[in-house]
């Protein structure tokens, strides 16, 4: 059950540096990396192609139709941070515009990502400041019922704690608990440089058919070539 009508001020964030090394590896690497965890649900767009973001989470819990807390949660905004938040009951209206992201920009904000619908798009692209959301929406809100900031919430089906790390890109969004960042940066790392000596082999012509030794469970499986 959620915690309403509080704000945590001081919270735990993973390490500034973490979060912007896992950024660069991109979502995909360390949803793998983190053996497959931590992804939130795929109707999670940016809303504008090459958006990509990392940070530490600042969490917020809002109301349907009403994003009152989005601008108690711009206080609690330390440069590096990404807003996450969450709806109480499924809601698409426009949280959020170009009033808020400046006001989150001017607080080193990196990115909204929020389980709902957001408006100003044109504006937002051309401020580069990266939304993810459910929805777009011109329909906008009201400030009238109290919801939290810095309390673990659930987002678009990934589960969120204050200060953990957050990475978004065009393939979606993953959350990297705190505690994990580091041992999920060592293997994402591990992996990337995997993938890059693959990426060579067949870049030279080699075939995946070969390269992964798929052949034979092939043959053993029934696969026939017919000349």
């Amino acid at each position: 059950m959620y915690e309403l009508g509080v704000v945590y001020r001081n919270i735990r964030r993973a390490d500034g540096a973490v979060a912007s090394k896992l950024g660069a590896l991109g979502t995909a690497t360390v949803h793998e990396a983190m053996g497959r965890a931590g992804l939130m649900k795929p109707y999670m767009r940016p809303i504008y192609a090459g958006a990509q973001a990392s940070g530490t989470a600042v969490t917020v819990l809002l109301q349907p139709g009403d994003n009152w807390m989005l601008h108690v949660a711009a206080e609690q905004i330390r440069p590096g941070d990404i807003v996450v938040a969450a709806i109480t009951a499924d809601c698409t209206d426009g949280y959020f515009g170009d009033l808020l992201a400046t006001s989150f920009k001017a607080r080193g904000a990196h990115a909204l990502v929020i389980d709902g619908g957001v408006r100003d798009v044109r504006a937002l692209a051309e401020m580069k400041f990266p939304v993810w959301s459910k929805a777009v929406s011109a329909r906008g809100t009201v400030k009238a019922t109290l919801g939290s900031v810095n309390v673990p919430v659930v987002c678009a089906g990934a589960l969120v704690t204050p200060g953990d790390v957050i990475v978004a890109d065009d393939d979606g969004v993953v959350v990297v608990p705190a505690a994990l960042a580091p041992k999920t940066l060592e293997a994402a790392a591990a992996r990337e440089a995997n993938e890059g000596a693959k990426r060579a082999r067949l870049a030279a012509g080699e075939l995946g058919l070969d390269m992964y030794d798929m052949r034979e469970p092939l043959a053993k499986a029934g696969l026939r070539y017919i000349d």
